[in-house]
């Protein structure tokens, strides 16, 4: 499914966004102000639920239409050494993916989501991004129609995640490049790299910072990410265009949005950050984003899992907004 055939639209599609429902939002906040409790007292359970109304267009919104979306590439700059393990991983973990033993199968099973996994082009890494652009342009804009494949219309809530050895390299320097700072600012041990395979990751990503400068969003993502990188990127925008809320997961999968959310800020109002993660940078790049994670549990694996955990949480928020009885329905007195 051909759905960014061409750099106009990849752009078309981030400067038309649509805006969530006010009436929604409205309805959905009254609702909440009239259930058994004192106003505010769920905290963020009430805003999520809120959140979710809001995208959702109506008054009490559902997560009966779940799913989480794996995207996996291969990076040409492993080469250099930066991942603790090789490129070969990749494709051994899609295949544990298809076999139903990951992490996040099991966490998937758990929050009663299906799971997609998408396999881009494991045999045939991206360029070496030190030395010419990670992608042509149209392997970038194949790579963004891909993610944006997986978002189904009657979705209501999408788990967006990776699978890429190395990638949290190309994470740091779209960060570097799209948001500023030095590599150090971005770089962490991302699979477990020991002190000197971090001052190899921050070489190399100086290599490419010097080779790429300063850019647009899709220039950005073809030059200095990866396909799976930008399966996310297409993923969200489309999940934006159909009015679908999206979860992401950690420091890689939010990077994916950062060259866009440096363009146009907006693109993250219809984001939930699952989790912070380990990572040094994740936090970093959440205040950039302006999102606020739900989950802090110190997880680095990536594959969707702090996400999919978070859902669980999102759950409990739609149950307490749907299934609570209102004061007039209870005979309950509101001193509101």
């Amino acid at each position: 499914m051909n759905i960014f055939p061409t750099v106009a639209a990849f752009e078309h599609a981030l400067t038309a966004m649509p805006a969530p429902c006010a009436d929604s939002i409205a309805a959905a906040t009254a609702r909440q102000n009239s259930l058994t409790k004192p106003a505010g007292s769920l905290g963020r359970l009430e805003e999520i639920a809120i959140f979710l109304a809001g995208w959702q267009r109506t008054e009490r919104p559902k997560a009966d239409h779940a799913r989480a979306a794996i995207f996996a590439g291969n990076h040409g700059f492993t080469v250099h050494g930066v991942s603790a393990f090789p490129a070969a991983v990749t494709v051994e973990m899609v295949r544990n993916f298809q076999a139903g033993g990951a992490a996040i199968n099991a966490l998937a099973r758990a929050a009663g989501m299906e799971l997609t996994v998408v396999a881009l082009d494991l045999d045939r890494p991206t360029a070496d991004f030190t030395t010419a652009p990670a992608m042509t342009e149209a392997e970038c804009l194949a790579a963004l129609s891909a993610g944006a494949a997986v978002v189904d219309p009657d979705l209501n809530l999408l788990v967006l995640g990776e699978m890429g050895i190395g990638n949290s390299t190309a994470a740091a320097a779209l960060c570097a490049r799209s948001f500023g700072g030095s590599p150090e600012d971005w770089v962490g041990p991302g699979t477990g790299v020991d002190a000197a395979g971090i001052v190899r990751k921050i070489a190399v990503i100086e290599q490419a910072l010097a080779l790429h400068s300063d850019m647009a969003p899709f220039e950005i993502l073809r030059r200095l990410g990866g396909r799976e990188i930008a399966a996310i990127a297409g993923a969200v925008l489309q999940a934006r265009k159909l009015g679908i809320a999206v979860v992401l997961d950690g420091f890689i999968s939010c990077a994916a949005i950062a060259p866009l959310a440096a363009a146009a800020p907006t693109i993250a109002d219809h984001i939930i950050a699952g989790h912070c993660s380990a990572e040094p940078g994740h936090r970093r790049l959440l205040d950039r984003l302006g999102l606020k994670p739900l989950l802090a549990l110190d997880m680095r694996l990536g594959e969707g899992s702090g996400a999919a955990v978070a859902v669980a949480v999102i759950r409990a928020a739609l149950a307490a907004h749907d299934g609570m009885a209102t004061f007039a329905e209870a005979g309950v007195s509101n001193a509101g």
